[in-house]
């Protein structure tokens, strides 16, 4: 319980490093072997096995996780300056990531009330030029996959999961991250499974994650499910089968990156990945406890709700502030923190309020609701350090607030 003498603090994010990390790290520095090895390979098929995957790679963060899944298209036929079909709102991360790869974003508006890329919208944005679409699970509340992969299907497309936040949810009975042809988690020091900084990219793909492997390590031929060298440090018997006998992790098959996890950070990941579904169930808790009763705000603010056919990943509550208040963001966000509540907008439209993309020469109005959430969101913390006591602290908070600054 996070009290003091003086008053409740609600922080927003938290990391669990578990007795069992600092045994793994004190072993892993004893080797000295901190690159990229077995403890990668074990996180990454723990990961698989988590989501009922056969393969998971391993990378440097959730951002890169996003930029190689892309990337991987260009081994299938994709060319630079081809189309990536996005939902306008989502963490910046996911726009950059089009564009690293070599794509252009195409954005598409969201529906305010999941908080996700409105799938009617999708199939105008089509073109010659598109090659995927990248649905995001925003705040952890699954996208409505379905109609999205019979898009995909029509046109011939590969959809990737930006599952950044999605870590446990759910749709229609089956994992995030099992739903698509990839699927990219961040491994953040918020999220559930954290490896400090990370990322991981899932697929059933087995030439995917071939090129994935070897994308996150420079382009190079060199692309082994487990590396010997890396994992067990024995001879390898394919080291020196390059065309002319060179040592193929000097051979680089296509334009790559330098996106490998290390040692350490998995270490971490596995520990977590350990008491996954206890911090799991703690943050559902305290999720479902708050979003049960968010009604009472109604019609001032709003949120997501969960629905039959889903579990929505327990990152946070988004608090949408609507039409009928006569408050301000900026009067809820000072009043929550002044009492001890920490607070985070919800993100913004990437292509007309984040002005890294104005090049791109989209105009403010043409995508209203994420917009409208640009300026009107916020999200708050439901982390596995917090209880009920917490939640409840922060639903009576906004209730005071209402109190002096609704009438």
């Amino acid at each position: 319980m996070l009290a003091t003498a003086q008053r409740m603090v609600v922080p927003f994010g938290t990391i669990s490093i578990p007795e069992t990390s600092r045994e793994r790290i004190g072993e892993i520095l004893q080797t000295k072997r901190v690159s990229s090895g077995k403890y990668v390979r074990m996180f990454e098929q723990k990961f698989a096995d988590l989501l009922g995957v056969k393969e998971a790679v391993a990378l440097s963060s959730g951002t890169d996780a996003d930029i190689l899944a892309l990337a991987v298209l260009h081994d299938y036929g994709a060319r630079r300056g081809d189309e990536i079909i996005l939902p306008a709102l989502s963490f910046v991360a996911t726009g950059n990531a089009v564009l690293h790869a070599g794509f252009k974003p195409v954005f598409v508006d969201i529906d305010r009330r999941t908080l996700n890329i409105d799938v009617n919208q999708i199939e105008d944005a089509v073109t010659e030029r598109t090659r995927a679409i990248m649905p995001v699970h925003l705040m952890g509340k699954p996208a409505d996959m379905n109609p999205i992969l019979a898009i995909a299907r029509r046109h011939g497309l590969e959809v990737i999961e930006d599952a950044a936040e999605a870590h446990g949810a759910e749709y229609q009975g089956k994992p995030v991250g099992s739903l698509a042809d990839m699927a990219a988690f961040s491994l953040y020091v918020a999220h559930i499974i954290s490896t400090v900084e990370g990322g991981i990219v899932t697929t059933d793909r087995e030439d995917f994650a071939e090129v994935l492997r070897s994308l996150r390590s420079h382009g190079r031929a060199c692309k082994c499910r487990q590396c010997v060298l890396n994992s067990t440090q024995a001879h390898c018997p394919k080291r020196f089968l390059g065309g002319n006998g060179e040592d193929i992790r000097f051979v680089f098959e296509r334009i790559g990156y330098s996106t490998k996890m290390n040692e350490l950070e998995a270490a971490i990941g596995l520990s977590n990945m350990e008491i996954y579904r206890e911090i799991l169930e703690k943050r559902r808790q305290n999720l479902l406890y708050a979003l049960e009763r968010f009604s009472r705000f109604h019609p001032y603010l709003a949120t997501i709700q969960e629905e039959a056919h889903e579990k929505i990943g327990p990152h946070a509550i988004p608090i949408v502030i609507q039409e009928e208040a006569s408050f301000s963001r900026a009067d809820l966000t000072h009043y929550l923190e002044e009492n001890g509540i920490e607070t985070r907008t919800l993100f913004a439209s990437m292509p007309t309020q984040c002005a890294g993309f104005a090049y791109l020469g989209y105009r403010e109005g043409q995508f209203p609701n994420a917009e409208y959430l640009g300026k009107m969101g916020i999200h708050i913390g439901v982390h596995q350090d917090l209880g009920l006591e917490e939640m409840e602290f922060v639903l009576q908070t906004i209730s005071r607030f209402l109190e002096v600054h609704q009438r």
